[in-house]
């Protein structure tokens, strides 16, 4: 039935994402989600989520493995990429040389040890955002959870949000109806939340 694709969110499922955390989050803010196993799954949800965790280029081949690929690419209702699934909606990764979905044309570079940092970087990291919807109600400069060896080149034209490790790269972007954050929302306590809820109420 219609009324219930209203704010309910399809999480696609294709063996490469700590469901589990997502799912609690989700929980806890009272926002009902299913999972998508099949593209004709897509149709039952108002909202998509690709989650993921590890490698990018072990992650896309997971994912085309599925035969959700061009599925995901035609959608207009919105997404969000997660963590890893953030890095699938850009170009291409370093990680594996792996050419990825091509939504978001940025790509997905690995740190330098050369910046005198710890790679992975891993734990809470203040994040600017900009004025955008994804980001309502959540204060500039708040703390977000990281854990991650790849970034998203820092591109003003779909930047929404930045963060500093060694350099500045981009700590969520959108193009369209795709957005895509590289903090876990899910981990990231009430401004984790927000964002989770806030994406729930996307138009």
């Amino acid at each position: 039935m219609e009324e219930n694709k209203i704010n309910t969110i399809g999480i696609i499922n294709y063996g490469a994402g700590n469901i589990f955390s997502l799912t609690a989050a989700l929980e806890r803010q009272n926002i009902p989600y299913g999972m998508v196993n099949t593209a004709a799954d897509i149709e039952n949800y108002s909202h998509i989520i690709i989650p993921g965790v590890g490698h990018a280029g072990a992650a896309m081949e997971k994912l085309n493995g599925t035969g959700l690929v061009e599925a995901i690419k035609e959608l207009k209702k919105p997404v969000l990429g997660i963590c890893v699934g953030m890095q699938l909606i850009t170009a291409h990764s370093e990680e594996g040389d792996a050419a990825l979905l091509d939504i978001v044309p940025v790509k997905t570079k690995k740190f330098d040890k050369l910046l005198n940092i710890k790679i992975p970087h891993m734990g809470w990291n203040a994040i600017e955002h900009k004025n955008n919807s994804l980001f309502e109600g959540v204060e500039d400069n708040a703390q977000f959870y990281f854990v991650h060896s790849y970034f998203i080149e820092y591109n003003p034209t779909f930047d929404i949000a930045s963060a500093q490790y060694g350099l500045k790269f981009s700590a969520a972007v959108q193009k369209d109806n795709f957005y895509g954050v590289q903090f876990h929302p899910e981990k990231s306590g009430k401004a984790g939340e927000q964002i989770l809820k806030n994406f729930s109420n996307l138009g």
